[in-house]
């Protein structure tokens, strides 16, 4: 893929040096450098980490003539310093999965790495956009996840067609993806596993790391803008695992005292295909015979200054509903930052929003709800032995308007668990009796 790259990038330059003026080949620098400070408090009994690491990506965006592009980046990591992040718990058992998440998770312990990760040629006119190579995933349920030192891409095409004004048809073709939290390219099903891995439908460590067969995603995406709402509508095939189909509906209503209202509704449906990533079921990744559907709402307004949201989801079905961590975050309204709600054979979530922008530089926020989970000792049922919880986050935003490109965003969370339930100590690590700070500071230049 690299040299088939270099040859297209290198032919296209010789042509391009040939066109007018105007035509001419052109070079735009691209940089980003993103530092993040994470810290994970628990109660005396579990140990606490944090970490301080920062990553800088340096690239170039090239106009190779009137319609075609290329992109190429390269970023570096370095942890600037933290506590033993590597060790696991003494009382759990288990080791942090936060503030390792920054850095390698696949070569634990290095402090200094690189990784390419833009590496692409793009055409685009008024109809139509193709692009080939490595580059930043964006689609329902593989995304940039951009919640540690790097976003997650992927290698492979994508292409875009709108025929007019009110639809845009969409593919995407993975064939490798280098996830967040590792600087390596892997297939998808070897990326499965490399984030914690909870238990299978019997109760035992699951152990379909580094067994699992998925030799490509594809996606198909369909949006319509209608005077009844906006429409959109987009398929996940997951080579040898499963196909999650989702819909979802979204309009807003603009209201004579300044206030725009907006409701949105999200339906899906998944089932699992092929062996589920393996023939032997103690380590396949999931049940083909798995069938799921969620339903998710939202009502909201929002004026000048002042933004709020209710939202609500229901999941049920059979089996376990699953969405490799490695690849995005949730799709569903009552997603909140810092975690997921997968693995599960029913889900019953309700969440808020609310922020305050006194100017286009500020942002105060609170995110927050409950999640009700299956029973901890139905293993088939709550595949990382989850207990049903409620989360507060409190976030600033500050856009810098001095340095172009420069922002700041602070993010403290808390989770607990619900109800008076006796929890286990690898029930409790990780996942909730916790308060976590995160700081990033990002400055962006393309």
């Amino acid at each position: 893929m690299r040299r088939l790259l270099v040859g297209l990038l290198m032919c296209w330059s010789i042509q391009i040096q040939a066109q007018e003026k105007s035509k001419r080949f052109d070079v735009k620098p691209a940089v980003h450098w993103r530092t993040f400070w994470m810290s994970t408090t628990y109660p005396e009994d579990f140990k606490s980490d944090y970490s301080l690491g920062t990553s800088l990506s340096l690239g170039a965006k090239m106009t190779l003539g009137p319609n075609w592009s290329a992109q190429v980046s390269y970023r570096g990591f370095w942890n600037v310093f933290s506590s033993d992040i590597w060790t696991y718990d003494p009382l759990a058992n288990r080791r942090n999965r936060y503030e390792t998440g920054l850095y390698d998770l696949v070569h634990p312990g290095k402090d200094a790495f690189g990784s390419w990760e833009n590496l692409n040629v793009q055409y685009s006119d008024a109809k139509w956009s193709v692009a080939l190579g490595r580059m930043e995933a964006n689609s329902t349920w593989i995304n940039p996840q951009d919640g540690r030192l790097s976003p997650t891409f992927f290698e492979g095409a994508k292409a875009s067609w709108k025929p007019d004004r009110s639809w845009e048809l969409s593919a995407m073709y993975v064939h490798r993806f280098r996830i967040r939290g590792t600087k390596d390219w892997f297939r998808p099903g070897e990326t499965l596993g490399i984030f914690p891995t909870g238990r299978d439908s019997y109760g035992q460590p699951s152990q379909y790391y580094s067994h699992t067969s998925s030799d490509r995603v594809t996606v198909l995406e369909a949006g319509k803008k209608t005077g009844g709402g906006d429409l959109s509508f987009s398929q996940t095939w997951a080579d040898n695992l499963f196909v999650t189909y989702w819909g979802q509906w979204v309009k807003s209503w603009e209201h004579k005292s300044q206030m725009t209202w907006s409701g949105g509704v999200q339906l899906g449906y998944q089932h699992g295909m092929g062996d589920g990533g393996n023939p032997d079921s103690l380590l396949r990744y999931k049940n083909p015979e798995d069938q799921n559907w969620v339903i998710s709402a939202r009502i909201g307004m929002k004026t000048k200054k002042v933004e709020a949201q209710l939202n609500l989801t229901k999941l049920g079905g059979n089996g376990r509903w699953l969405s490799p961590r490695e690849w995005g975050r949730d799709a569903w309204f009552t997603f909140i930052s810092r975690e997921r709600n997968e693995g599960y054979q029913s889900v019953e979530a309700l969440t808020t929003y609310l922020a305050f922008s006194p100017d286009d530089a500020w942002s105060f926020y609170v995110h927050s709800g409950v999640h009700f989970l299956p029973d901890l000792s139905d293993a088939a049922a709550n595949k990382y032995a989850f207990p049903s919880y409620r989360q507060v986050n409190l976030g600033v935003k500050h856009q810098f308007k001095k340095i172009k490109g420069l922002d700041f965003h602070l993010l403290v969370m808390n989770k607990e668990a619900l109800g008076e339930e006796s929890l286990s100590p690898v029930q409790r690590y990780n996942k909730v009796e916790m308060i976590q700070v995160n700081g990033i500071l990002n400055w962006k230049i393309n």
